[in-house]
């Protein structure tokens, strides 16, 4: 009895939160990283340098191309390493549909470089070591960058965020979405 009165006053407070805090209900325009861009409109530009040794890197440079911008903690961890290997293994899929894979994370450059040495990855990674590109998309939290994706069209518009991916299906995911985009 005393179990279901305190489940019932939780309940409560929580719904006096929502009433006195209407942000709450705005998901997914607020994310545990922060207030998320804006779907349907341009995609927060960004410029970083890059593991590939070719300096840095802008979303500008991709116009014309799909941009699959994934946000990831760290390099070398188990799932950023899975979710980073399923973008790999697809990645002839993507070029298919013109697009192009962008990895963010805190990393430094010679991280980045290794861990794509080490996972064979051939797509760019970026670093965001302070986090003002992860803080423009809403995707960081404590120094680190929060496992969100954003799918950005050929023009620069946001077209679709994934929130709290789980690595192991989220490639299949973002490319099942960029079919329904695309009208595929």
């Amino acid at each position: 009895m005393a179990r279901q009165g305190w489940i019932q006053a939780v309940w409560g407070l929580v719904a006096i939160a929502v009433m006195i805090c209407p942000w709450l209900t705005a998901a997914p325009a607020i994310a545990l990283g922060g207030p998320q861009p804006a779907l349907n409109a341009p995609a927060p530009e960004f410029t970083l340098p890059t593991n590939g040794g070719d300096g840095d890197l802008a979303l500008a440079d991709y116009r014309g191309q799909w941009v699959v911008l994934y946000f990831y903690p760290a390099d070398f961890t188990s799932g950023c390493t899975l979710e980073a290997k399923r973008f790999q293994q697809d990645l002839p899929q993507y070029q298919a549909r013109n697009a192009q894979i962008l990895g963010v994370s805190a990393d430094d450059v010679t991280s980045h470089a290794s861990f794509c040495d080490a996972e064979g990855l051939v797509f760019p990674l970026l670093s965001d070591p302070d986090g003002v590109v992860s803080r423009a998309y809403g995707s960081w939290l404590t120094g680190r960058s929060l496992r969100h994706t954003y799918l950005i069209d050929p023009e620069g518009m946001l077209r679709q965020r994934f929130l709290g991916v789980r690595p192991p299906i989220h490639s299949a995911e973002v490319l099942a979405a960029l079919d329904e985009l695309q009208g595929s």
